[in-house]
Protein backbone atom coordinates (compact mmCIF):
# COMPACT_ATOMS: atom_id res chain seq x y z
CA UNK A 1 0.00 0.00 0.00
CA UNK A 2 2.96 2.30 -0.74
CA UNK A 3 0.83 4.35 -3.17
CA UNK A 4 -1.69 5.15 -0.41
CA UNK A 5 1.10 6.29 1.89
CA UNK A 6 2.71 8.31 -0.88
CA UNK A 7 -0.57 10.01 -1.75
CA UNK A 8 -1.04 11.10 1.86
CA UNK A 9 2.34 12.81 2.24
CA UNK A 10 1.72 16.31 3.52
CA UNK A 11 -1.87 15.47 4.46
CA UNK A 12 -1.05 13.29 7.44
CA UNK A 13 1.65 14.62 9.85
CA UNK A 14 5.05 12.95 9.51
CA UNK A 15 4.99 11.29 12.93
CA UNK A 16 1.62 9.71 12.18
CA UNK A 17 2.41 8.82 8.57
CA UNK A 18 4.52 5.89 9.78
CA UNK A 19 1.38 4.43 11.38
CA UNK A 20 -0.63 4.34 8.16
CA UNK A 21 -2.04 0.80 7.63
CA UNK A 22 -0.22 -1.17 4.96
CA UNK A 23 -2.83 -3.85 4.26
CA UNK A 24 -6.56 -4.50 4.17
CA UNK A 25 -8.99 -7.22 3.13
CA UNK A 26 -11.01 -6.55 0.00
CA UNK A 27 -14.40 -8.25 0.08
CA UNK A 28 -16.22 -7.36 -3.10
CA UNK A 29 -16.31 -3.56 -3.26
CA UNK A 30 -15.57 -3.16 0.46
CA UNK A 31 -12.06 -2.50 1.79
CA UNK A 32 -11.82 -3.64 5.40
CA UNK A 33 -8.98 -2.59 7.69
CA UNK A 34 -8.39 -5.18 10.39
CA UNK A 35 -5.89 -3.09 12.33
CA UNK A 36 -6.39 0.66 12.18
CA UNK A 37 -4.32 2.71 14.68
CA UNK A 38 -6.45 4.80 17.04
CA UNK A 39 -3.92 7.61 16.64
CA UNK A 40 -5.19 8.05 13.07
CA UNK A 41 -8.87 8.41 13.98
CA UNK A 42 -8.84 12.13 13.11
CA UNK A 43 -7.66 11.23 9.60
CA UNK A 44 -9.67 8.06 8.95
CA UNK A 45 -12.16 9.66 6.55
CA UNK A 46 -9.32 11.26 4.60
CA UNK A 47 -7.51 7.92 4.39
CA UNK A 48 -10.68 6.09 3.35
CA UNK A 49 -11.57 8.60 0.64
CA UNK A 50 -8.02 8.46 -0.70
CA UNK A 51 -8.18 4.66 -0.93
CA UNK A 52 -11.42 4.88 -2.92
CA UNK A 53 -9.79 7.44 -5.19
CA UNK A 54 -6.85 5.10 -5.83
CA UNK A 55 -8.91 1.94 -6.40
CA UNK A 56 -11.90 2.08 -8.75
CA UNK A 57 -13.15 -1.32 -7.49
CA UNK A 58 -13.57 -0.05 -3.93
CA UNK A 59 -16.70 1.95 -3.07
CA UNK A 60 -16.78 1.44 0.71
CA UNK A 61 -14.01 1.59 3.30
CA UNK A 62 -14.60 0.18 6.77
CA UNK A 63 -12.71 -0.62 9.95
CA UNK A 64 -13.15 -3.78 11.98
CA UNK A 65 -14.16 -2.54 15.43
CA UNK A 66 -14.63 -5.97 17.01
CA UNK A 67 -13.02 -9.32 16.19
CA UNK A 68 -14.96 -12.41 15.09
CA UNK A 69 -16.80 -13.75 18.10
CA UNK A 70 -19.91 -15.53 19.34
CA UNK A 71 -21.89 -18.51 18.14
CA UNK A 72 -22.03 -17.24 14.56
CA UNK A 73 -18.42 -15.93 14.36
CA UNK A 74 -19.50 -12.38 13.58
CA UNK A 75 -17.56 -9.12 13.57
CA UNK A 76 -18.49 -5.48 14.08
CA UNK A 77 -17.40 -2.99 11.44
CA UNK A 78 -17.61 0.78 11.08
CA UNK A 79 -17.77 2.58 7.72
CA UNK A 80 -15.32 5.48 7.42
CA UNK A 81 -15.70 6.43 3.74
CA UNK A 82 -17.83 5.81 0.66
CA UNK A 83 -21.19 4.06 0.51
CA UNK A 84 -22.60 3.13 3.91
CA UNK A 85 -23.32 -0.48 3.13
CA UNK A 86 -22.14 -3.77 4.58
CA UNK A 87 -23.54 -5.89 1.77
CA UNK A 88 -21.45 -6.67 -1.28
CA UNK A 89 -20.83 -9.10 -4.15
CA UNK A 90 -17.51 -10.94 -3.88
CA UNK A 91 -15.92 -12.91 -6.72
CA UNK A 92 -13.62 -15.84 -5.99
CA UNK A 93 -12.38 -18.83 -7.98
CA UNK A 94 -14.72 -17.97 -10.84
CA UNK A 95 -17.76 -17.85 -8.55
CA UNK A 96 -19.97 -15.05 -7.22
CA UNK A 97 -20.96 -14.64 -3.58
CA UNK A 98 -23.39 -12.18 -2.05
CA UNK A 99 -22.90 -11.43 1.65
CA UNK A 100 -23.15 -8.95 4.50
CA UNK A 101 -19.74 -8.63 6.19
CA UNK A 102 -21.32 -7.98 9.60
CA UNK A 103 -24.12 -10.57 9.55
CA UNK A 104 -22.05 -13.46 8.18
CA UNK A 105 -18.58 -14.94 8.58
CA UNK A 106 -16.37 -14.78 5.50
CA UNK A 107 -12.62 -14.52 4.94
CA UNK A 108 -11.24 -13.74 1.48
CA UNK A 109 -7.83 -14.93 2.70
CA UNK A 110 -8.74 -18.60 2.40
CA UNK A 111 -9.80 -18.56 -1.25
CA UNK A 112 -6.73 -20.54 -2.35
CA UNK A 113 -7.35 -23.10 0.41
CA UNK A 114 -10.91 -23.61 -0.83
CA UNK A 115 -9.50 -24.21 -4.30
CA UNK A 116 -7.01 -26.74 -2.88
CA UNK A 117 -9.83 -28.76 -1.31
CA UNK A 118 -11.98 -28.59 -4.45
CA UNK A 119 -9.08 -29.93 -6.54
CA UNK A 120 -9.13 -33.16 -4.50
CA UNK A 121 -12.84 -33.90 -5.03
CA UNK A 122 -13.70 -36.69 -7.45
CA UNK A 123 -16.80 -36.66 -9.73
CA UNK A 124 -18.68 -39.49 -7.98
CA UNK A 125 -18.20 -38.18 -4.45
CA UNK A 126 -20.88 -37.21 -1.97
CA UNK A 127 -19.52 -34.26 0.04
CA UNK A 128 -20.61 -32.71 3.33
CA UNK A 129 -19.58 -29.18 4.31
CA UNK A 130 -20.15 -28.48 8.00
CA UNK A 131 -20.33 -24.84 9.17
CA UNK A 132 -20.79 -23.86 5.53
CA UNK A 133 -21.50 -20.13 5.94
CA UNK A 134 -22.50 -18.30 2.77
CA UNK A 135 -21.28 -21.24 0.67
CA UNK A 136 -17.68 -20.64 -0.50
CA UNK A 137 -16.59 -24.24 0.13
CA UNK A 138 -19.88 -25.90 -0.82
CA UNK A 139 -20.59 -24.00 -4.04
CA UNK A 140 -17.06 -24.62 -5.30
CA UNK A 141 -17.27 -28.29 -4.28
CA UNK A 142 -20.53 -28.63 -6.22
CA UNK A 143 -18.62 -27.92 -9.43
CA UNK A 144 -16.67 -31.15 -8.91
CA UNK A 145 -18.74 -33.57 -6.80
CA UNK A 146 -21.77 -35.70 -7.60
CA UNK A 147 -23.66 -34.05 -4.74
CA UNK A 148 -22.93 -31.65 -1.89
CA UNK A 149 -24.75 -31.15 1.41
CA UNK A 150 -24.09 -27.96 3.38
CA UNK A 151 -25.14 -27.17 6.95
CA UNK A 152 -25.04 -23.71 8.57
CA UNK A 153 -26.47 -22.57 11.89
CA UNK A 154 -26.51 -18.79 11.23
CA UNK A 155 -29.89 -17.86 9.62
CA UNK A 156 -28.40 -14.85 7.80
CA UNK A 157 -25.53 -16.88 6.36
CA UNK A 158 -27.97 -19.60 5.30
CA UNK A 159 -30.14 -17.01 3.54
CA UNK A 160 -27.16 -15.75 1.56
CA UNK A 161 -26.06 -19.33 0.84
CA UNK A 162 -29.42 -20.02 -0.83
CA UNK A 163 -28.94 -16.90 -2.96
CA UNK A 164 -25.41 -17.95 -3.86
CA UNK A 165 -26.57 -21.41 -4.90
CA UNK A 166 -28.90 -19.72 -7.41
CA UNK A 167 -26.29 -17.17 -8.50
CA UNK A 168 -23.83 -19.95 -9.34
CA UNK A 169 -26.42 -22.47 -10.61
CA UNK A 170 -25.25 -25.17 -8.21
CA UNK A 171 -28.15 -27.59 -8.76
CA UNK A 172 -26.47 -30.54 -7.01
CA UNK A 173 -26.07 -28.62 -3.73
CA UNK A 174 -28.53 -28.88 -0.83
CA UNK A 175 -28.25 -26.35 2.00
CA UNK A 176 -29.69 -26.85 5.49
CA UNK A 177 -30.18 -24.34 8.31
CA UNK A 178 -29.46 -25.56 11.83
CA UNK A 179 -26.93 -27.22 14.11
CA UNK A 180 -25.06 -29.94 12.25
CA UNK A 181 -25.49 -32.32 15.21
CA UNK A 182 -29.29 -32.20 14.79
CA UNK A 183 -29.39 -32.00 10.98
CA UNK A 184 -27.17 -35.01 10.18
CA UNK A 185 -29.29 -37.66 11.97
CA UNK A 186 -32.29 -36.49 9.93
CA UNK A 187 -30.44 -36.87 6.63
CA UNK A 188 -29.66 -40.54 7.28
CA UNK A 189 -26.75 -40.34 4.87
CA UNK A 190 -22.99 -40.95 4.82
CA UNK A 191 -20.36 -39.07 2.84
CA UNK A 192 -17.12 -39.72 0.94
CA UNK A 193 -15.64 -36.42 2.06
CA UNK A 194 -16.38 -34.10 4.99
CA UNK A 195 -15.05 -30.54 5.21
CA UNK A 196 -14.88 -28.97 8.70
CA UNK A 197 -13.93 -25.27 8.29
CA UNK A 198 -14.42 -24.22 11.93
CA UNK A 199 -10.88 -23.92 13.36
CA UNK A 200 -12.19 -22.53 16.65
CA UNK A 201 -14.18 -25.67 17.51
CA UNK A 202 -13.94 -28.40 14.85
CA UNK A 203 -12.71 -30.91 17.41
CA UNK A 204 -16.09 -30.87 19.18
CA UNK A 205 -17.66 -32.26 16.01
CA UNK A 206 -15.01 -34.81 15.02
CA UNK A 207 -16.82 -37.82 16.50
CA UNK A 208 -19.97 -36.75 14.66
CA UNK A 209 -18.08 -36.41 11.37
CA UNK A 210 -16.53 -39.85 11.78
CA UNK A 211 -19.98 -41.36 12.37
CA UNK A 212 -21.25 -40.06 9.02
CA UNK A 213 -18.13 -40.78 6.97
CA UNK A 214 -18.15 -43.65 4.48
CA UNK A 215 -15.46 -46.34 4.51
CA UNK A 216 -12.26 -44.95 2.93
CA UNK A 217 -13.72 -41.46 3.29
CA UNK A 218 -11.63 -38.33 3.90
CA UNK A 219 -11.99 -35.54 6.48
CA UNK A 220 -10.53 -32.04 6.14
CA UNK A 221 -10.03 -30.94 9.76
CA UNK A 222 -9.35 -27.24 10.40
CA UNK A 223 -7.68 -25.96 13.54
CA UNK A 224 -5.60 -23.12 14.98
CA UNK A 225 -2.07 -24.01 16.00
CA UNK A 226 1.12 -22.35 17.18
CA UNK A 227 3.68 -22.76 14.42
CA UNK A 228 6.25 -24.48 16.62
CA UNK A 229 3.85 -27.31 17.56
CA UNK A 230 2.35 -27.88 14.11
CA UNK A 231 1.24 -30.47 13.05
CA UNK A 232 1.55 -32.56 16.24
CA UNK A 233 -0.88 -30.35 18.17
CA UNK A 234 -3.74 -30.86 15.70
CA UNK A 235 -2.96 -34.52 15.05
CA UNK A 236 -3.18 -35.17 18.79
CA UNK A 237 -6.75 -33.78 18.73
CA UNK A 238 -7.69 -36.20 15.96
CA UNK A 239 -6.21 -39.13 17.91
CA UNK A 240 -8.66 -38.49 20.75
CA UNK A 241 -11.53 -39.41 18.42
CA UNK A 242 -9.96 -41.70 15.82
CA UNK A 243 -7.51 -44.41 16.85
CA UNK A 244 -6.30 -45.44 13.40
CA UNK A 245 -5.94 -43.00 10.53
CA UNK A 246 -3.60 -41.92 7.77
CA UNK A 247 -2.55 -38.27 7.42
CA UNK A 248 -2.79 -37.29 3.75
CA UNK A 249 -1.80 -33.62 3.99
CA UNK A 250 -0.69 -31.11 6.63
CA UNK A 251 -1.25 -27.55 5.46
CA UNK A 252 -0.74 -24.09 6.93
CA UNK A 253 -3.44 -21.96 5.32
CA UNK A 254 -3.09 -18.48 6.75
CA UNK A 255 -2.01 -16.51 9.80
CA UNK A 256 -4.50 -15.99 12.62
CA UNK A 257 -2.33 -13.95 14.97
CA UNK A 258 1.43 -13.56 15.51
CA UNK A 259 2.85 -17.08 15.82
CA UNK A 260 -0.54 -18.76 15.37
CA UNK A 261 -1.81 -20.05 12.03
CA UNK A 262 -4.91 -21.60 10.55
CA UNK A 263 -4.13 -25.19 9.61
CA UNK A 264 -5.78 -28.13 7.90
CA UNK A 265 -5.11 -31.82 8.45
CA UNK A 266 -6.49 -34.01 5.65
CA UNK A 267 -6.86 -37.53 7.01
CA UNK A 268 -8.42 -40.89 6.22
CA UNK A 269 -9.61 -43.24 8.99
CA UNK A 270 -8.34 -46.81 8.63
Amino acid sequence: MASLKASLIGKVPGKLASLLPVSFDQIGSIALFNDFPKELKKYEKLIGNQLIKLNKNITTVAIKSKKFSGKYRLQKVRTIAGKKTKETIHKENGLTFKLNIEKTYFSPRTGSERLRIASKIKPKESVLVMFSGIGPFSVLAAKKAKEVYAVEINPSAHKYALENIKLNKAKNLKSYKGDVSTILPKLKKKFNRIIMPLPTDSESYLSLALKYLKTKGIIHFYDFSREEIFPEYSIKKIKKHCKRFKVLSKVKCGNYSPGTCRVCIDFQPL
